[in-house]
């Protein structure tokens, strides 16, 4: 980021808040703290944030409350989710909900540190291309056409070509971004379409399975394998809005 980023950190507990706060700042960042979820909307009427860093066992609304609150209302701002348990379902409805990343507490500053930065670099490095317009209503490559309003894909002859939920938000992803390598963890970011499928099983499973789906007569492929890179959408698109 080509700016000093501003990380708001929201826990109930105030050793902590302070204790982040101070690290962060020592390395750089601008940090402010907030007690709970109406002091962090409070403070995000007023301040514009890079990442929140998010506890989840908060009395009142908790934390992961508080996350599906901002993804409904359309609010991208990555998301740390901090918790105490270590459970993988609480894990995982955090990540499907829309956070970014989870640290177990007791945790060590550095780690979250570390992953703040990552965090960072990979939501900076996959905004949604500004060419597109968000009202898209109809996706055509190579014969075949997505309707996003239906959320159906066609081949060529008009068949239906049914879609999961992740393998839909998986393509839509490489339409908005064609002729472009994307890495696994960029295809995270860009394709959670909160659904569990999306985290816990790979990224190289869900292209597989699209991929099969995508087969022309030819058998070519519109997905291609960029090893040690990702996966880049080779065909031309189009689209209606």
């Amino acid at each position: 980021m080509n700016h000093t980023a501003h990380i708001l950190v929201v826990d109930d507990h105030a050793d902590i808040r302070e204790l982040v706060q101070r690290f962060l700042e020592k390395h750089g960042f601008t940090a402010s703290t907030a007690e709970n979820g109406t002091e962090m909307r409070k403070l995000m009427q007023t301040e514009n944030f890079d990442l929140i860093v998010l506890d989840i066992m908060m009395p009142g609304e908790d934390g992961l409350t508080i996350c599906r609150s901002l993804r409904e209302a359309g609010n991208k701002i990555p998301i740390i989710m901090l918790t105490a348990m270590n459970e993988d379902t609480d894990l995982i409805v955090g990540l499907e909900l829309g956070a970014d990343d989870y640290l177990t507490k007791p945790f060590n500053p550095r780690e979250l540190l570390a992953r703040i930065r990552a965090v960072l670099r990979r939501t900076d490095n996959v905004k949604e291309p500004e060419d597109q317009p968000t009202n898209i209503k109809f996706y055509n490559f190579s014969n075949w056409t997505l309707d996003m309003n239906k959320r159906e894909l066609y081949d060529a002859n008009g068949s239906l070509v049914d879609l999961s939920t992740a393998e839909f938000e998986l393509l839509t992803t490489f339409l908005r971004h064609p002729q472009k390598t994307l890495s696994r963890d960029q295809l995270l970011d860009l394709a959670r379409g909160r659904e569990a499928q999306v985290f816990v099983r790979s990224i190289d499973t869900l292209v597989s399975r699209l991929r099969r789906k995508l087969k022309n007569s030819d058998n070519a492929e519109l997905i291609k394998t960029v090893w040690g890179g990702g996966y880049c959408f080779i065909s031309e698109v189009k689209y209606e809005a």
